[in-house]
């Protein structure tokens, strides 16, 4: 084993080692802990960008994507149902408001950092969604990005011929992406075997079809930042884990995941 590929197990186990417990034992520990991570994604974005977070930009940023995460209603018990999406509203609206008191500050530079939090603390907010309707929903999803990745590297690597997105990524393939379904479906076959349930409320038949989109909307979040890496010119979104890069690089499938399964009823 390399160095480097060593690097990668030990911390990917530490990683799992404190992420898997919090994610079972939910509740509002996991909540904020989700919340941070939203708020270290836009800390990433912002930085690919060359923007500091040290600022009212970058703070109001990641505040938008933290209040965005979290089920604020729960909380604070005057707030609608959307609680959330409310109190985002009205960051944003004094995000927009720097364009009114700094000349040199313009509409198009508060979209970034509005766009960046909007993509983040959706993605973030579906991910507490599903760990509310239950632990299972959760570990599917994880399953089925995982089972994606495996059979995407190892098909991609002994059978790879076709490019998948040259300019974007170029090491992935076709056939890569085609065996990464397969183990994905295959996955949550198993899955569905052990917890019948997790499939409602679709048949276990449509859960299988719906896990080949599950499947290829992970492929497309993992493409969609690396756009954004090879746009900004970086080779990771930043260093949360050591040998695994930043939230977003660990995030970056599920953040289309989880919303496409609330789109379908999962929870």
């Amino acid at each position: 084993m390399d160095k480097d590929l060593k690097k990668r197990v030990i911390f990917g186990g530490i990683a799992l080692a404190v992420f898997l417990p919090i994610l079972m034992a939910g509740g509002v520990v996991f909540q904020i802990g989700v919340g941070l991570l939203a708020m270290g994604a836009v800390h990433e974005l912002l930085k690919m960008k060359g923007l500091k977070t040290a600022t009212l930009e970058g703070l109001l940023a990641m505040l938008a994507a933290f209040v965005l995460t979290l089920p604020l209603e729960n909380y604070l018990k005057f707030l609608p149902v959307d609680g959330n999406v409310i109190t985002y509203s009205i960051v944003v609206f004094i995000l927009l408001g720097a364009t009114v008191f700094h000349e040199d500050y313009s509409f198009e530079d508060a979209v970034y950092p509005i766009a960046s939090s909007l993509y983040v603390g959706m993605g973030f907010n579906a991910l507490l969604d599903a760990r509310i309707a239950g632990l299972d929903k959760v570990l599917l999803a994880l399953f089925i990005v995982w089972a994606t990745d495996s059979g995407a590297y190892l098909v991609g690597r002994r059978y790879g011929k076709r490019k998948l997105a040259p300019t974007v990524s170029p090491n992935k393939t076709m056939e890569g992406s085609l065996g990464g379904i397969f183990l994905a479906v295959l996955v949550a076959f198993i899955f569905m075997l052990v917890d019948r349930s997790v499939a409602a409320p679709h048949h276990f038949v449509t859960m299988l079809f719906l896990t080949v989109v599950f499947s290829l909307a992970g492929q497309f979040g993992d493409l969609v930042e690396s756009s954004l890496k090879r746009h900004f010119g970086v080779k990771d979104s930043g260093k949360f884990i050591p040998g695994h890069g930043g939230v977003l690089d660990r995030f970056d499938s599920l953040l289309f995941v989880f919303p496409l399964m609330h789109f379908f009823g999962l929870f």
